[in-house]
């Protein structure tokens, strides 16, 4: 029998008893009674005695019920208080039952709904370990529980080739592979760990393929780096993937505390900038942080503030280097070279900044304002009635903007420079990478008079059939090919096989950075049409190049090279 059910029956035996006791008043009054106002008097009383026995019957139940929801009401806000384990109270586990049995199960699922959150919020949902938020929190409490005098350490480990995974077998596998390293950074953690719980290495996964260790605890550098290059070689091990054998890497900075740091964060950036240094080197090897990497870092830090003003300050200048005919032994045209005239370090070469530009964007606009002063000396050395062809370099960076091509062209014509005077250099790895798109806009401004020059052949990966249908006039031999061709018999059968294949697709061969009179017969004998470098001439300022070029050698020049 159900609680409702009992309920009615006990109101309705309730009420059936008020009728028998109002009936057997109403007949005792009528027999005993004999007076008519005596009998109005007997039957108003047993119409009140039947009202109040209803009334109670009535609300008897009413009352109950009423006490009950009051009852779960103050359950309810108890949870404003935190309260999410108390059950429901008795009085509504007596008459509401089903209520009270509701209530509870609410509670529980809300209590597991706080701690799968709790679990998600703190843990990496793919490989289990502690996400960046937990780390950090846990770390810091490590860290400030370590006394005066002892070292800990910090590792950053982020993996090599880890984008090819993702890119050839997709993310689904990309996420088994986390796991895969996630399991052997514990094995490599797990056998490190020695003593009490407050010395135990702290691994978590921060983001994408990057992964943190922190060790409370340690007896010296040597240590740790010992520790950094045990993860190297567990990493570099092959994994079994889905029936693929995936070769990958890891490159980790080592920061250690309080030498580098007294901060979690300042310790994940140290560690995080040895990482990188250690990527530059090739990947695959360990990094520990130290004050010459500090100021290395710095420096380009500064230097990235200070080129995002360099444009508006017109603090950049054009050297220019003649480029020799070994044919004729004139001047066909010079390279244009950026310089940088830094406010506080004096002139700067373009390995000191370009690359920096190049990472952060600002190569876009150094390059348009490359483009736009050498279409302004274009423009003044015509009127003079000088014209030479001026090479300078586009930024694959560049070449990203849908614009790029179409500003270009604007350039010169503003300026009322033909293209037939320019060349554009483009780097053998953005040669072979750009699309069809661009080749066919390059074609264009060839077709138009421009000349197209890939520089720096010899150092990247190139294709020969891309080679050889690129639109293209020149290649432009990279230094450290010509290197040794005075002394190294390989190194001249090198030379000679580029030459040779070069002609072969019907280009101009252009030497940079000749330096001594022997290279550049060298390169005569094997067929090099140009030659550049400091055999000939230095590169120039504008006017020191204009004299140079007018044969006023006899001038005192200083050089900017």
């Amino acid at each position: 029998m159900t609680a409702g059910t009992a309920q009615k029956i006990s109101n309705a035996i309730l009420s059936c008893g008020a009728g028998v006791a109002s009936f057997l008043f109403s007949l005792g009054a009528l027999l005993t009674l004999t007076e008519l106002d005596q009998k109005v008097v007997a039957a108003l009383v047993a119409g009140a005695f039947c009202l109040l026995v209803s009334y109670v019957a009535a609300e008897r139940p009413n009352s109950e019920s009423a006490r009950a929801l009051s009852a779960l009401s103050e359950r309810l806000l108890a949870v404003e208080d935190g309260d999410l384990v108390s059950p429901a109270p008795p009085l509504v586990q007596r008459n509401m039952p089903k209520v009270a049995t509701a209530v509870d199960s609410l509670f529980a699922e809300v209590r597991a709904s706080i701690e799968n959150a709790h679990a998600l919020g703190m843990y990496d949902p793919v490989t289990s370990l502690p996400n960046r938020l937990h780390f950090r929190s846990e770390a810091d409490k490590l860290l400030h529980q370590t006394t005066a005098g002892m070292l800990s350490a910090m590792l950053f480990v982020d993996l090599d080739r880890f984008k090819m995974v993702n890119d050839s077998l997709g993310h689904a596998r990309g996420d088994q592979l986390l796991i895969m390293v996630a399991n052997r950074l514990r094995v490599v953690v797990n056998a490190e760990f020695s003593g009490s719980a407050r010395s135990r290495p702290l691994l978590a996964r921060l983001a994408g393929d990057e992964f943190t260790i922190f060790f409370p605890t340690i007896e010296s550098s040597e240590e740790i780096c010992r520790v950094a290059r045990r993860i190297v070689l567990a990493i570099s091990e092959p994994f079994e993937l889905s029936s693929h054998s995936v070769d990958i890497g890891a490159s980790i900075g080592v920061a250690l505390a309080p030498e580098h740091g007294q901060s979690v964060e300042a310790l994940m950036r140290a560690a995080d900038i040895a990482m990188y240094r250690a990527k530059g080197r090739g990947g695959g090897q360990h990094c520990l942080f130290d004050a010459a990497l500090a100021a290395d870092h710095q420096q380009k830090i500064d230097t990235e503030k200070a080129l995002g003003d360099a444009v508006q300050r017109n603090e950049f200048v054009l050297a220019f280097q003649p480029q020799m005919s070994l044919v004729t032994g004139e001047v066909v045209g010079a390279e244009a070279l950026l310089r940088w005239n830094h406010p506080r370090d004096g002139l700067r070469m373009p390995s000191s900044f370009i690359p920096i530009a190049e990472r952060t964007g600002l190569i876009s606009e150094v390059g348009e304002w490359v483009t736009n002063e050498v279409a302004s000396n274009l423009a003044a050395w015509q009127r003079d009635g000088f014209d030479a062809r001026i090479a300078f370099n586009i930024s694959p960076r560049q070449l990203d903007r849908p614009d790029f091509f179409t500003r270009l062209r604007q350039c010169f014509a503003d300026a009322g420079v033909p293209l037939s005077l320019i060349e554009l250099e483009f780097t053998e790895s953005a040669a072979m990478e750009v699309g069809a798109g661009v080749l066919d806009e390059i074609g264009a401004l060839r077709r138009e008079g421009a000349h197209v020059a890939i520089d720096d052949f010899g150092t990247g990966y190139s294709n020969i059939a891309r080679l050889r249908a690129m639109p293209l006039d020149r290649v432009k031999l990279d230094p450290s090919l010509i290197a040794d061709i005075e002394n190294s018999e390989k190194a001249r059968v090198i030379v000679q096989a580029v030459i040779q294949l070069i002609k072969g697709v019907g280009c101009e061969i252009v030497a940079e950075a000749v330096e001594t009179v022997a290279q550049a017969d060298i390169l005569r004998a094997m067929g090099c049409d140009v030659v550049q470098g400091f055999v000939f001439a230095e590169p120039m300022f504008e006017e020191e190049f204009l004299a140079w070029t007018g044969n006023a050698r006899g001038r005192s020049a200083k050089s900017v090279a």
